[in-house]
C-alpha cells in the first residue's frame, strides 16, 4: 500500500524528554504542600492532559474549594522546571528520528498539552529549535488533549493536510486525540502503562524509539 504520509509530529513529555516521572514527583510534592495526597498511579491517570485541567480535577475529587488553583499550579511548576533543568534528557532514539526525517525531507512539528513556557524550556534544553518546523502548545486552546485541536493546529503550521501526518505519543489521551484528528499514530508508552489494552487504538504500538525508526524506514524506504 502506497505511503502518503508527509509530516510527523511528536508529542513532547515522555517521547522527547523523559520528563514524565520528574512530573509525577512534582506533582506529588507540589500537591503535598497543599495538602493533597496523591499518589503516582493517581498521576497516571491525567497523563496528557493540560495541568490547569489536572488540578481542578484533584481539587473536585478532593471536594476542596478553599485553595488557589493558580498557586498550586505555580508551585508544581517551580519544582518540574528545576528538575527538567538539571535531570531533563532526551528520549533514548529520538535523535536519530529527526535525522531520518531530515534526510528524507519530512518535516517535524511539536504539539503538547504542556504550557508554552515549559514547551520552550525542553525545546531549549534539547537544542531542537532547528529540528522542529512547527511547535504548538494547548495551553490557550479552548481544548486540550484527548480532543484534537493542537494535532490540527500543528498540521495547519507544517501545512501538511492532517491525514498525512504520522504522531508519536505516549499516553492514551495523546492517542484519542491523534486519532480523533483522523491522523496515524504510533504509540510508545512507558513501561508502567504500555500494558493497556485501549492502545489498541493506535496504528502502532510499539516498546522504543529504535522501533519505531523501523518503521519509519518501512514507511519512507
Amino acid at each position: 500500500m502506497k505511503n502518503d504520509l508527509q509530516a510527523v509530529i511528536f508529542d513532547m513529555d515522555g517521547v522527547l524528554i523523559n520528563s514524565e516521572p520528574l512530573w509525577r514527583r512534582a506533582m506529588i510534592k507540589g500537591f503535598n504542600g497543599f495538602g493533597l495526597n496523591i499518589t503516582e498511579d493517581d498521576c497516571r491517570k491525567t497523563m496528557g492532559n493540560r495541568f490547569p485541567e489536572v488540578i481542578l480535577y484533584w481539587l473536585n475529587h478532593f471536594e476542596i474549594t478553599t485553595i488557589n488553583p493558580k498557586e498550586v499550579e505555580e508551585q508544581v511548576m517551580s519544582i518540574l522546571y528545576a528538575s527538567i533543568e538539571t535531570e531533563g534528557r532526551m528520549i533514548d532514539g529520538i535523535i536519530d528520528l529527526f535525522d531520518f526525517c531530515d534526510k528524507k525531507g519530512i518535516p517535524t512539528g511539536l504539539a503538547t498539552s504542556s504550557s508554552n513556557t515549559l514547551m520552550q524550556q525542553v525545546i531549549k534544553k534539547l537544542q531542537l529549535d532547528t529540528r522542529l518546523k512547527a511547535t504548538v502548545s494547548a495551553e490557550f486552546m479552548p481544548h486540550g488533549k484527548p480532543h484534537p485541536e493542537v494535532f490540527l493546529v500543528c498540521a495547519e503550521a507544517l501545512k501538511v493536510p492532517a491525514k498525512k501526518c504520522l504522531v508519536i505519543e505516549d499516553s492514551l489521551n495523546g492517542v484519542i486525540a491523534a486519532k480523533a484528528a483522523e491522523m496515524k499514530v504510533i504509540a510508545v508508552p512507558d513501561e508502567e502503562t504500555k500494558g493497556l489494552n485501549k492502545f489498541i487504538l493506535a496504528d502502532y504500538h510499539l516498546n522504543s524509539m529504535p522501533e519505531v525508526l523501523g518503521v519509519f524506514k518501512q514507511l519512507w524506504p
